[in-house]
């Protein structure tokens, strides 16, 4: 008996054997020779769905720890950008004091 077209074998129904697809090939094969597809490559409607919420949500979770992330970094930078403009701060303070002791050395000096 040959099998054709979109026979499908049913005793996945019962638990004993997982499910084929029966599908006619592109190609003309001898009678008798038929090509099935593994139930892994059939989805139900469903199963696409449940698939594509599953996947949604990881791209969600991946999106939402990389922006927690990169909120941690940008925090970080600033704090370390902060830490920097007080040192220059204070440098430039100091350098402007030093200038103003310098500047009266050398005006009591050339009078």
């Amino acid at each position: 008996m040959a099998v054709t077209g979109d026979d499908t074998e049913s005793s996945a129904a019962t638990g004993d054997v997982p499910a084929y697809q029966i599908r006619t090939p592109a190609t003309n094969l001898p009678p008798g020779v038929v090509m099935a597809a593994s139930p892994g490559t059939l989805h139900s409607p469903q199963q696409n769905t449940e698939e594509a919420t599953r996947k949604r949500e990881v791209r969600l979770m991946k999106n939402r720890e990389a922006a927690r992330e990169c909120r941690r970094k940008k925090k970080e930078y600033v704090k370390c950008l902060e830490n920097r403009v007080a040192v220059l701060e204070n440098q430039n303070k100091t350098l402007i004091e030093e200038l103003k002791a310098l500047k009266d050395i050398y005006c009591h000096k050339a009078e």
